[in-house]
């Protein structure tokens, strides 16, 4: 006992640093954890009658050695569990901070050098939310941190070739998770 109690301040003085380091966070004024995307957000297509605008997305504390950021969102639940792109921006440069409501449909919204990626239905950019009739899906946007300044993919590249390529760079992930359903 007597051990313990002149370890106990060296042990919490080694865990400081720690408690007081901040968290990789991403958020937005536009949707918000475990809550249901607003139909601005929504596909527009297949059934489903919405906005489609991407929405605003802001990220802070990133880990060091952050070199660039990648935007995507995921459906988990599509496709037989293998999931659907909504949306990959690759090439995102490490002092970019955000990306603004609807910068999707504005090429001169995105940081120089960034890159959309095709989505899973088969163009470029943000494509919202659309799941089959009488399902809710859960919908990640996910803000990666890089260790490389670039992804070796153009706008041509799938989501899931995007994301492959990402999982070998990644240093740090923040994510928000929304629901849809219809």
């Amino acid at each position: 006992m007597n051990l313990l109690r002149h370890l106990l301040p060296f042990a919490l003085l080694l865990a400081s640093p720690c408690a007081l380091a901040a968290d990789f966070v991403v958020e937005s004024p536009d949707i918000r954890d475990g809550d249901t995307i607003d139909a601005r957000y929504v596909f527009n297509g297949f059934g489903c009658k919405g906005g489609n605008q991407s929405p605003a997305l802001a990220w802070h504390n990133p880990p060091a050695g952050t070199r660039s950021f990648a935007v995507t969102v995921h459906d988990p639940d599509a496709a037989g569990g293998k999931g659907w792109w909504h949306w990959v921006v690759v090439n995102i440069p490490a002092k970019a901070t955000f990306l603004d409501s609807g910068a999707s449909a504005v090429a001169k919204a995105f940081p120089p050098g960034a890159v959309q990626t095709r989505n899973d239905f088969g163009k470029p950019g943000y494509a919202g939310p659309c799941p089959p009739a009488g399902t809710t899906h859960r919908y990640e946007f996910t803000v990666w941190a890089l260790k490389v300044d670039k992804l070796k993919v153009d706008a041509n590249a799938g989501g899931a070739l995007a994301a492959f390529m990402l999982r070998d760079h990644v240093i740090g992930q923040a994510r928000i998770t929304a629901n849809y359903a219809r």
